[in-house]
């Protein structure tokens, strides 16, 4: 039994650590796509101002544009991908938790009535 609940131990702790994997590529997109996104209206403002050099070359201007919004646009489908994810990882590991805590429960109700027991026969020896 107890094998049992140290194998449900270390699961809950690889599940929590799943999850926070999950959560931190889920921000890493979050913030790659924000950082694509500054990066488009930084050009669009540059684009759109007098005496910038988007004048001489429009079409750079334009591919390096419409990169950086395939970039967010990307970022944030992964991100939205990862939200799937740690939505299912939460649910694996609150399932694993849960059985962690009913053997957990269930180990020491067992230890508390062997020691009763123990007691029980003790007193009885000693009549």
């Amino acid at each position: 039994m107890s094998t049992r609940k140290d194998r449900l131990k270390k699961l809950v702790k690889v599940q929590e650590q799943l999850k926070a994997l999950h959560e931190t590529r889920h921000a890493t997109y979050l913030a790659a796509a924000a950082t694509a996104d500054a990066e488009a209206r930084e050009l669009v403002a540059h684009f759109d101002s007098d005496g910038a050099l988007s004048g001489l070359f429009p079409d750079l201007y334009h591919r390096r544009i419409a990169n950086a919004v395939v970039r967010k646009d990307t970022n944030l489908e992964s991100a939205r991908q990862e939200v799937a994810l740690i939505a299912t990882a939460t649910a694996r590991t609150n399932m694993v938790e849960r059985a962690y805590k009913e053997v957990r429960r269930r180990d020491e109700r067992e230890s508390s009535d062997r020691e009763r027991l123990d007691l029980i026969a003790q007193k009885r020896s000693e009549e």
